[in-house]
């Protein structure tokens, strides 16, 4: 193995809780991971040169009981995707000096850092030449969670609405539904209806200027799967008059609250005769797994996917892209470049 330095840049967190937009600081002087030098069974060290947050990378550690319980490491190295290139591991099939892709799962998270320790062989995926360490740093979240909704429950042919086309997740899901040979509508402001249909999307509804839910049912059509990127539950609750009944509602849009996991346990098990919608409800849970990711890089190599990059932070300035990220108006994927 290489030599290590003794510390590396990163942008950590002293407290979390407080905030990961406020709380955010840059240093050139942060501990290298606790066990880079003497690696755990089944990780690898990975020296980074992009990453990407995404909403959970924020969500989960800002969590007062949820940091207390999970997240060890002080101070706290957020972010979790990653793109860039083995330094040492005893992972099978990986070795020094492959470029690579994945997540480091939560509570490690880690990657707005120069090496990041990740574990699990689902985890870490080698990274086709053809694609860039800026574009395998998008898929960890939201090009996985995005392909978990939509290929396990498609056919050819099948109509799918994409409820938030827009956004990190939803400019995934349109080009994957397509990529399954679905029909898609979707979505999204008035600002971005043009970036929808030039990535694939066979009809948009900007909701600015339209009842959503209405359209749909005026329209009549009959979709097979509704995955709410947006967090959206009257897309769910009107639905008899435009899924099928053999169709489900997909949400990713979780927040850690009472409010949210009340209304999921409404829309999973309230009867029809107190209100219930006799169609199936669901929030995905993603699973990472590697067949997956390597699905989605092989797509981007053949020029079949292609991430939606906005906008491009260095580390120094992580903390501007977790203010954009909480805004809730990026569109497609912010990434924070790690390499020099």
């Amino acid at each position: 193995m290489a030599s290590l330095p003794q510390s590396m840049r990163a942008s950590q967190c002293s407290d979390q809780t407080k905030g990961i937009d406020k709380d955010i600081r840059y240093t050139s002087d942060a501990s290298l991971p606790a066990e880079a030098a003497s690696l755990p069974a089944d990780s690898a060290l990975v020296k980074v040169a992009y990453g990407s947050p995404n909403p959970v990378d924020y969500k989960l550690p800002e969590s007062s009981i949820y940091s207390t319980l999970n997240i060890k490491q002080r101070p706290f190295i957020p972010c979790g995707d990653f793109g860039g290139t083995i330094v040492s591991t005893n992972l099978p099939n990986l070795n020094p000096g492959d470029r690579v892709f994945g997540r480091s799962d939560p509570p490690l998270f880690g990657s707005l850092a120069e090496y990041v320790l990740v574990q699990g062989v689902e985890n870490v995926v080698k990274l086709p030449d053809a694609v860039s360490f800026q574009d395998g740093a998008t898929l960890g979240v939201a090009g996985l969670t995005a392909y978990q909704c939509l290929a396990p429950n498609v056919q050819t042919g099948n109509k799918v609405l994409i409820n938030g086309g827009s956004g990190g997740t939803g400019t995934f899901a349109i080009q994957i539904a397509k990529a399954l040979g679905c029909y898609v509508t979707t979505t999204c402001s008035s600002a971005n209806v043009e970036l929808c249909k030039q990535l694939g999307a066979d009809e948009v509804i900007d909701y600015r200027n339209t009842d959503v839910t209405a359209q749909m049912t005026r329209q009549g059509t009959q979709y097979d799967l509704l995955v709410d990127c947006a967090g959206t539950p009257a897309i769910f609750w009107k639905s008899s008059a435009y899924l099928k009944p053999e169709g489900r509602y997909i949400t990713i849009a979780a927040t850690l609250t009472w409010a949210f996991w009340s209304e999921m346990w409404k829309m999973m098990y309230l009867p029809i005769w107190l209100g219930g919608v006799p169609r199936k409800a669901e929030f995905l849970r993603r699973v990472t797994k590697a067949e997956d990711y390597a699905q989605l890089a092989q797509w981007i190599a053949e020029g079949k996917l292609k991430p939606v990059i906005t906008k491009t932070y260095d580390l120094e300035d992580a903390k501007a892209a977790f203010v954009e990220l909480k805004s809730g108006r990026t569109r497609g994927k912010i990434v924070v470049r790690i390499e020099k």
